[in-house]
């Protein structure tokens, strides 16, 4: 029976999976056991008790995906310290802006990004440390030096305190209340500032232990981490429930491109994909669309039994793109686009949709793909429920509120901000609009705020007509907002596949127009696109790759 308490759950894993890999990084090679993660956690725990970190402090961290970036994060939870995520793409104002704000104490940082910032911008911090090399950056005068006194006498002060050398029989970690204050993850908001979602260990625990009883990672299984550790639900799942559990973790540092992650893909061969949408919505935009529509196949797609066949050859090939030994892949973190999703359903090809956001650490609703009801988002976890704020929940959207261990604690010095999400029962008003099944499966329909109401009383969702145009010829991305009473659509074009047509610019409004009439055959009456907006560079986005409407809306 595995313990129920976080920490202990890590010292467990860690001491029984000893000897196996833990991390590996792609682009070196370089290959930490359990064993390893362990002594460099100890280690850590050793500089923060001699340099006056004490349980409840926060720490910083901020860079690419990385091993140190992994033991930085395991050291700080199980020395009872508070982390603090900070996402490398953030710009260096907000960056600062966050360590002031949590009140860290420490940072570690890649040194490229420290470069461009001023350690007098961030006077809390005692010292700032290299996530590249054991290197202190800079000291606050006050400390004497204490951090790079002790980098130096690591190795004796590790001898000094195990003399017999570091074993499994050394790993512990204190026990702590279940509503310790585990992480402050600051989200990428939309919508101005992002605001410190605390989560405690219970949260986190909420999420680890349905990863563990799910078995989405087993002992000596394999996971390809590429998504931003710094996110919550890569954070989750490609590593604190692959370290729970005795997962070989393979990081990607560098920013995945299609090739370098499908390469990735064939040599590590993961046993369970944790991806988002954007990634499957290119591989069939670019790579399957092209093939089903040439007009052979389609004459092949016509023919009863063959089209099986059809369907059976390119899941298969979808299956050894991503490595071909994987349970499932969990697509979260954004909507899938609905006519992706039906075609990977029409195929059979292994995939779920699940639902969560940072405030539950994050997940959700989550079903296994043999389950998954095409359309939804999964159903609700066992450790949450769920309802809508509808008259028919079933029919009529509402929003979606969820209470239950995964839930955060609040926002961090901000009691407004809390308020207006989680009310006196406890439950988190999601601000996300949808129905729900009596057996708990959630159906998204779209924002609450983003949501138009039209003069006659319609509730239109700018998503699901977003998702339609997106799959138009000659459309990258696309937005959906309200001109006066009118709907306007404003379109970012596809200038590869403008050029691979042999087509010019000037061509374009007149593409458009074809491509208005086409999607308003496709969408409620109510829903129909008076203009489409060719606007000539990409929309501005938050780190996560989120739109930033907000921007868009005057």
């Amino acid at each position: 029976m595995q313990p129920d308490n976080l920490l202990q759950i890590y010292s467990a894993s860690f001491r029984k999976n000893w000897e196996l890999p833990a991390i590996t990084d792609y682009s070196t090679g370089d290959t930490m056991t359990y064993s390893d993660l362990s002594r460099r956690i100890a280690a850590t725990h050793l500089m923060f008790k001699e340099s006056g970190i004490k349980p409840g402090d926060k720490i910083a961290l901020m860079g690419k995906n990385s091993i140190s970036w992994i033991v930085v994060y395991m050291a700080t939870i199980t020395y009872g310290a508070v982390i603090v995520p900070v996402l490398a793409e953030f710009n260096v104002q907000d960056a600062q802006h966050i360590i002031n704000h949590s009140g860290s104490k420490l940072l570690f940082i890649s040194e490229s990004i420290f470069e461009h910032m001023y350690f007098d911008s961030i006077p809390k911090v005692k010292a700032v440390m290299s996530l590249e090399k054991r290197a202190v950056l800079a000291e606050h005068p006050a400390n004497n030096h204490k951090f790079e006194n002790f980098l130096k006498r690591m190795p004796d002060r590790m001898k000094k305190t195990y003399p017999g050398g570091f074993t499994a029989a050394d790993v512990s970690y204190p026990v702590l209340s279940r509503d310790s204050l585990a992480e402050i993850n600051y989200t990428s908001g939309t919508t101005g500032f992002s605001k410190g979602v605390m989560l405690t260990l219970d949260n986190l625990s909420g999420n680890v232990t349905f990863g563990i009883d799910s078995r989405l990672h087993y002992r000596g299984s394999r996971c390809l981490c590429f998504l931003p550790l710094a996110h919550a639900y890569g954070c989750a799942f490609d590593m604190l429930v692959p370290l729970a559990v005795g997962t070989h973790i393979t990081v990607l540092g560098k920013l995945p491109t299609p090739k370098l992650l499908l390469k990735a893909f064939s040599e590590v061969r993961p046993n369970l994909v944790i991806t988002v949408p954007l990634i499957l919505e290119k591989i069939y935009r670019n790579k399957i669309l092209p093939v089903i529509k040439k007009p052979s196949m389609r004459r092949l797609m016509a023919i009863p039994g063959l089209n099986r066949l059809v369907y059976r050859k390119i899941c298969h090939q979808l299956v050894e793109a991503f490595g071909g030994e994987f349970e499932e892949v969990i697509v979260g973190g954004a909507p899938l686009n609905h006519e992706v999703e039906e075609f990977l359903h029409k195929i059979k090809f292994p995939f779920t949709v699940g639902y969560g956001m940072t405030e539950c650490g994050p997940l959700i609703s989550y079903t296994p793909w043999r389950e998954f009801v095409v359309g939804s988002s999964g159903r609700t976890l066992p450790c949450m429920e769920s309802k809508i704020d509808s008259v028919d929940p079933e029919r009529v959207p509402g929003e979606i509120c969820v209470r239950g261990q995964n839930v955060m604690r609040g926002y961090y010095r901000n009691p407004e901000a809390t308020e207006a999400v989680l009310d006196a029962e406890g439950w988190l008003h999601t601000g996300d609009m949808g129905t729900r099944t009596p057996d708990g499966t959630i159906f998204i329909r779209g924002r609450s705020k983003t949501m138009i109401l039209t003069a006659t009383g319609q509730n239109i969702y700018p998503e699901e007509i977003e998702a339609k145009l997106n799959n138009m010829p000659f459309v990258a991305e696309s937005l959906v907002v309200e001109r006066g009473n009118n709907l306007v659509a404003l379109v970012y074009p596809d200038y590869e596949e403008v050029d691979r047509n042999g087509l010019t610019n000037a061509q374009l409004p007149k593409l458009m127009e074809g491509v208005l009439t086409e999607l308003n055959k496709l969408v409620a009456p109510y829903e129909k696109i008076d203009h489409i907006q060719l606007i000539a560079n990409e929309f501005e986005k938050t780190p996560k790759r989120s739109i930033k409407r907000y921007l868009y809306n005057a």
